[in-house]
């Protein structure tokens, strides 16, 4: 469990160590590297790099835990290159998100704690993280905890919306989560290419935006649904280079269905591949270990 981390989630857990070292020796960074709405302007690049560094203690184990964790699942099923591009987007455009909400906060209550709090962290990236376990193992249980990757992402959630009524600084991580949660979702779901199938994103009903709420919640969010992906997209699910996967606006029978399916296998796949590797190295270990009490004997 605590092995086989890929050598690009230790260099980014490394760049969250390095980044908190830094603002906690040196606080007068804050102002430069973290998103302060009223600075943004002209600071505009702390919508990259307020994602890449911990304010806290407790915040930097839980951002550099997650990543390592996720990352030795997810990595080799997108490739590294999806997987950092991934966590590039995310974290922009959830920052993006956070800085818009923050300036229209402000107008509507006029309190200036919404200009000049500082947001940073990489909980948000976090959260999109976990929208790719459920998009590739959504049926594989979690360890100790029983319950289906599909799910993390909503308890998640909900967690951190009820903790927020009892703790006095949810706003500057709340959003975050959100956000990243949504934006997570939004890239896989219509932007993610594939390039051994030329389809963009992941159409299939087993990740509609509704499978993040309970069942009996799903024909309320279905309709409301699809009315925001018309609107905002206004396009077919399924899309290639040259748009040869749709007709009339439908995709082609079989091939989301397929995609996930190809998807949810890749994944089941690391996931053993993962799990024999750390199956052959504990009675390796075990026996390397009764030798050398041998020989000190």
């Amino acid at each position: 469990m605590f092995t086989n981390f890929t050598k690009l989630c230790k260099g980014l857990a490394l760049v969250l160590v390095v980044g908190h070292l830094v603002v906690q020796f040196v606080p007068a960074t804050v102002p430069y590297l973290a998103l302060i709405p009223a600075r943004t302007i002209p600071f505009a690049w702390n919508l990259i790099t307020s994602g890449y560094f911990e304010l806290s203690v407790h915040g930097l184990v839980f951002s550099t835990v997650s990543l390592l964790f996720m990352g030795k699942f997810l990595e080799p099923v997108w490739g590294s290159k999806e997987f950092l591009k991934f966590i590039f987007v995310v974290n922009f455009l959830t920052y993006l998100c956070v800085f818009v909400t923050a300036i229209a906060l402000y107008y509507i209550t006029r309190l200036e704690i919404y200009l000049y709090m500082p947001f940073a962290g990489f909980h948000g990236v976090s959260a999109g993280l976990l929208v790719g376990i459920k998009q590739i193992i959504p049926d594989q249980e979690v360890l100790l905890l029983k319950i289906k990757a599909k799910w993390l992402p909503s308890i998640m959630l909900v967690l951190s919306i009820a903790s927020s009524f009892f703790t006095l600084n949810s706003a500057a991580y709340l959003p975050t989560l959100i956000f990243g949660t949504y934006m997570g979702w939004l890239y896989l779901r219509y932007f993610q290419r594939r390039p051994e199938t030329k389809i963009r994103g992941d159409p299939s009903d087993d990740f509609a935006f509704s499978t993040f709420f309970p069942e009996f919640l799903r024909p309320i969010i279905d309709p409301i649904a699809s009315i925001f992906h018309r609107m905002l997209c206004g396009r077919s699910n399924v899309t290639s280079e040259d748009h040869d996967y749709s007709t009339s606006g439908a995709p082609l029978p079989g091939s989301d269905s397929a995609e996930a399916s190809r998807r949810r296998e890749r994944g089941a796949r690391a996931l053993e591949e993962r799990l024999a590797t750390e199956r052959l190295v504990l009675p390796k270990n075990k026996d390397e270990s009764q030798s050398d009490a041998l020989d000190s004997v």
